[in-house]
């Protein structure tokens, strides 16, 4: 990882413009960013692994604890709040029995609320390990859980 990190940055001015790309690597990696990841991205940037945390923790897609196989996040943004963003949130919190920010159990899925996935033309937004379903209702949760636990 070190030496993929490394390459990419040699397409930048300086090492240090090269924190993002580094960190999504890094993530990719291990699936979260752990200490180990921060002094790994630190390492091959010439950087602090302070400098590293304190650029990921700005950003919402980084993951600073760790998280489930799969990833479900709802947007809550204007457009799709105006669209029951509130009433689909709540049906995962049903059908997955955890709050957002908060992973299953048996560390299946975690469930975020999100401020913008940018699909304000069709709300509600959910992504689902990074794919996006548009127009999403309270009542294709179950279906969309259901397709989680089965594969």
């Amino acid at each position: 990882m070190i030496d993929e990190i490394r390459e990419i940055a040699k397409q930048y001015p300086e090492s240090k413009s090269a924190i993002l790309p580094a960190l999504r690597i890094a993530q990719e990696q291990y699936g979260w960013l752990s200490r180990e990841a921060f002094e790994q991205v630190a390492e091959a940037l010439d950087l602090t692994p302070a400098y590293c945390m304190s650029v990921a923790s700005f950003y919402d897609m980084f993951q600073l604890e760790p998280v489930g196989t799969h990833m479900v996040e709802v947007c809550t943004n204007v457009c799709c709040g105006l669209v029951n963003a509130q009433a689909v949130l709540e049906a995962f919190e049903r059908e997955l029995g955890v709050s957002p920010g908060s992973t299953t159990a048996d560390g299946n899925v975690t469930l975020r609320a999100v401020e913008c996935l940018g699909g304000c033309s069709t709300p509600t937004i959910v992504a689902v390990d990074r794919r996006y379903r548009q127009s999403v209702t309270p009542e294709d949760v179950p279906g969309i859980v259901a397709e989680l636990k089965h594969g």
